[in-house]
């Protein structure tokens, strides 16, 4: 039986004396793959933050891998919305990816042999490979979202955390990040916010609907039920669906 690599607790968070978060517990096991879906400043990416330690815990607890959390941070991949590489600099794909190195030394002769195996093990698990020595801006939306997934790889994390990471891709794109981090998760944890609901949800094993609260969904048997009387999957029932139920 796979076990609990995050466990959060009665996690409350307020921005001075506003309520985003309340009452928040949940677990995740290795290798799920979770979708954090809900309304804009219903909470989502201020979860990830309080994951991240970008936010400051406030109130409850978060543990990952059975330590307190900030002991784990080296553990996460992020790959967050906006992405600080500048596509214009002459940098190539390779080069972003060992950017996602995690030591604190200074680079004064360049990177080591083995770093540049690792980044090329990163790129065949997104399937990008044969672009490793091309610029980042010869890439499409799609590839570069790929190459910062990549980028996130680097350093061998146990969870992988991205926020919206399809907001700029069309839909071709969008779904081959998706099988990508499917394929992702069947080596480690995944855990995704996004808004592109009747697309992940053919992928993600969970789903978070957060709004201040959180709400768990089951997606296997829901997609099952779903996908028996539909096309398609319609992302206006879905929210009404995941939002109105209180499981």
């Amino acid at each position: 039986m796979a076990k609990n690599i995050i466990e959060v607790s009665e996690l409350n968070f307020s921005y001075e004396k506003q309520s985003v978060l309340e009452c928040i517990d949940f677990t995740i096991k290795e290798k799920e793959f979770v979708a954090i879906i809900g309304p804009n400043g219903g909470g989502k990416s201020t979860l990830l933050k309080l994951l991240l330690n970008i936010n400051t815990l406030q109130k409850g607890a978060i543990t990952i891998q059975g330590e307190d959390y900030l002991k784990q941070t080296h553990n996460i991949g992020y790959v967050p919305q906006n992405t600080d590489i500048n596509i214009n600099f002459p940098i190539s794909v390779l080069e972003v990816v060992m950017m996602g190195q995690n030591s604190l030394k200074k680079r004064i002769f360049g990177y080591k042999k083995d770093e540049k195996a690792q980044a090329k093990k990163a790129l065949e698990q997104v399937g990008m490979s044969e672009f490793s020595f091309k610029s980042i801006s010869e890439l499409s939306g799609g590839q570069r979202q790929r190459v910062f997934i990549a980028r996130a790889l680097f350093s061998n994390p146990k969870i992988l955390l991205l926020d919206e990471p399809t907001s700029s891709i069309d839909a071709s794109g969008s779904q081959q990040i998706y099988k990508t981090l499917k394929a992702l998760s069947k080596h480690i944890t995944v855990i995704v916010v996004s808004h592109d609901i009747s697309v992940i949800v053919q992928y993600a094993t969970r789903a978070f609907y957060i709004n201040k609260k959180l709400f768990n969904h089951d997606l296997k048997n829901m997609k099952k039920d779903f996908l028996k009387n539909n096309a398609h999957i319609c992302e206006i029932e879905l929210l009404e669906m995941l939002g109105s139920c209180r499981c």
